[in-house]
């Protein structure tokens, strides 16, 4: 399985890693959770290292390197015994500055994405609000604008590395009264005047700071918008792909080291005159425990291979990160078991495991949202046609995109009703077009055979219905698109059920909302 993912190359960047947390984090990760903070120093030697900057192109100091460098870096650091010290580099390298790489100005990746590459500045995304959590789009923190400045008020809890990091990408809101297309994203300094920091206590992750967060008329630079006004939640849901896999990569990969950390004790502990690892009850336990584990890496392998190749995989992301986070708790659970009495002791590291593999059905959207996320896909869809009115002649309509149309039966009216619809997209898209900023890209509309395409490269969008190469192919039936015009279709359940399935650079995608407006 490993040889199908990684090269050599790969596997020497994982001694090498292996070796320095060997002799960097681990002999220290006691005292880190005893004392609930991490030296800010250990960041500068990671940076030194090059391990923050895996992804990122060299220009600011990172190694652009394929992501399975990252998902070495996921296995490894999940690996300490801390899910307090894991977290802190992965909201650093895969959950906050991206969005700086992404969206974000020449002017933020210099003065910002440059120093969380070189370990010198460490970053909090801050999303969740006391009173919004999953839903992304009701938060409630404002940030008006006033001159050369946006004025944020509101507040932020559970923010990893809020406490003692050096920046955050906030999301905000500019327009409350534009539902979605309100949301933006703001890089908040934090020890900018305003902004204070209320530690929490957790049951887990002792080793990290999490915060809770307060904004009281701070002062923004506008320069500190990441992309554009009012793009934010689309940013996100970008980006939250890659959050949910990283953390699948790391449940995965702490059950491993559950289960090795048990089988040592296992193989050491006697119990009626033999070990315990000789105990049939307990070796099946182990031997289903370990079918799981690799089925489920196998099947996260799969994903991150669809998003190395720049595939936006929603769906398989959530189960990826859905199966990891539930095996991990049921991992875990059970590894404790095997130690008895022992394994309730702070002494031996799987008491500390359990208690951390905790939040990772939580964190990063819940099982449950994942769980409705994925039943909108495969549900959802299926049903879709089911539920058009029943005036409408849908009779033809069933069949499917994949046969185009072309079952037996009468499938004229069908055909017909496609593409008048797609000509007055094409209307409703060439007015947008005319009006809006150029893309600075290409992209394709399919809508199951029929295709819209905007030239944005030049000094104006130009719309036709060519079939051409495109930087990025946005695959969405006619009907959905007429909804999302209307307002009847939200842009975040569209792209978290599947109805809008994109191919290619995902941020040509999100700069559609510019001809939704």
């Amino acid at each position: 399985m490993s040889s199908y993912y990684f090269t050599e190359e790969h596997e020497l960047f994982r001694q090498g890693l292996r070796d320095f947390l060997q002799q960097e984090v681990i002999p220290h990760i006691d005292d880190w959770e005893e004392a609930g903070r991490i030296p800010k120093e250990l960041w500068k030697k990671f940076g030194d290292m090059g391990y923050l900057g895996l992804n990122y192109p060299e220009a600011y100091g990172g190694s652009d390197a394929d992501f399975f460098y990252s998902v070495v870096f996921l296995e490894e650091i999940a690996r300490c015994f801390s899910g307090g010290f894991t977290i802190t580099p992965s909201v650093q390298q895969f959950m906050a500055s991206p969005y700086l790489y992404k969206h974000g100005s020449d002017f933020l990746k210099e003065k910002y994405l440059r120093k969380a590459i070189a370990g010198e500045w460490i970053c909090a995304i801050a999303i969740t609000e006391p009173g919004a959590g999953s839903d992304a789009a009701n938060i409630q923190t404002r940030a008006v604008r006033q001159g050369d400045y946006y004025v944020v008020n509101g507040s932020k809890t559970f923010i990893t590395n809020g406490v003692y990091g050096d920046f955050l990408i906030t999301v905000v809101k500019t327009d409350p009264e534009a539902g979605v297309n309100g949301v933006s994203l703001l890089v908040i300094d934090r020890q900018a005047p305003g902004v204070s920091a209320r530690k929490l206590k957790k049951l887990g992750w002792h080793a990290s700071d999490t915060a809770e967060l307060s904004f009281d008329d701070v002062r923004v630079p506008v320069e500190n918008l990441i992309g554009e006004e009012g793009q934010g939640f689309f940013y996100l849901m970008g980006g939250l792909q890659l959050e949910r896999l990283a953390g699948a990569i790391s449940a995965v990969s702490g059950s491993q080291h559950a289960l090795e950390y048990s089988l040592q004790y296992l193989s050491e502990r006697q119990a009626f005159g033999r070990p315990l690892n000789k105990f049939q009850v307990l070796r099946h336990r182990v031997a289903q425990l370990s079918s799981e584990i690799e089925a489920t890496r196998a099947f996260i392998y799969h994903c991150c291979r669809m998003h190395n190749d720049n595939q936006y995989a929603v769906k398989e992301s959530s189960m990826a990160k859905l199966l990891a986070t539930e095996l991990s708790d049921k991992v875990m659970y059970q590894c404790l078991q095997f130690f008895g009495g022992y394994g309730y002791m702070e002494e031996y590291k799987i008491a500390r495991m359990f208690r951390d593999s905790r939040i990772g059905t939580i964190g990063g959207g819940t099982s449950e949202i994942m769980r409705e996320i994925i039943a909108k896909m495969v549900i959802d869809d299926k049903s879709y046609q089911r539920e058009a009115p029943a005036a409408a002649p849908r009779a033809s309509q069933a069949t499917s995109p994949v046969n185009n149309g072309h079952a037996n039966g009468s499938t004229t009216a069908t055909q017909t009703k496609t593409t008048m619809s797609t000509d007055m997209i094409l209307g409703m898209i060439q007015k947008r077009a005319a009006k809006a900023s150029p893309l600075g890209s290409s992209l394709k509309f399919d809508f199951g055979g029929q295709y819209i395409f905007i030239d944005g490269s030049g000094s104006a969008n130009t719309v036709s219905t060519d079939n051409a190469d495109a930087d990025c192919t946005v695959s969405i039936t006619s009907e959905d698109f007429q909804a999302l015009l209307s307002g009847e279709l939200n842009p975040m359940s569209a792209f978290m059920s599947g109805k809008i399935k994109v191919k290619g650079d995902m941020g040509v995608a999100m700069k559609l909302q510019s001809f939704l407006g």
